[in-house]
């Protein structure tokens, strides 16, 4: 289909939380093919529907050479061992900060044609589910930092 622009920081629709998806059909296969798409290039493991513009709950993903989708995803567990790594966001453009997530985690939801799908895994993959599902919730990563990281973020903005 084609890649779409990514929405930056201030833009309200990454605020905003998402509405489910209801109607499986062409326009939403079409949608799904675009941020297919749009994930498609170096160093993007993941994009969520409203940082193309649309406020409906989807993402896509590209990890280790896979891409795909989950439809009104939600988070079923998450381990309570945690990890920092350096996260970023392609709506805070060259921006990368300590970000505390789940080592592990597991989403449930539907592909598009509304058949129920699971996506779990450690590493690159709990940390897609957790960043994306959060913009999904009209958060984004900087929501989760804390302290002097917190402060910084926020100084680098302005």
């Amino acid at each position: 289909m084609s890649v779409r622009a990514i929405r930056q920081i201030g833009d309200p629709v990454l605020r905003t939380p998402c509405d489910p998806i209801r109607e499986f059909d062409e326009k939403l296969r079409a949608l799904v093919a675009d941020l297919e798409d749009s994930v498609n290039a170096p160093g993007r493991a993941g994009l969520a529907a409203p940082q193309i513009g649309v406020g409906l709950r989807l993402f896509c993903y590209n990890i280790d050479g896979k891409i795909g989708h989950l439809i009104n995803p939600r988070l079923v567990e998450r381990s309570e061992e945690t990890e920092i790594e350096d996260e970023g966001c392609l709506s805070i453009a060259g921006m990368w900060f300590p970000t505390v997530r789940s080592r592990f985690a597991v989403a449930e939801g539907v592909d598009q044609h509304g058949e129920p799908l699971t996506l779990s895994g450690h590493g690159l993959i709990a940390r897609c589910l957790q960043h994306e599902i959060d913009h999904l919730d009209g958060r984004l990563y900087l929501d989760r930092l804390t302290g002097e990281t917190k402060r910084a973020a926020y100084r680098a903005l302005a």
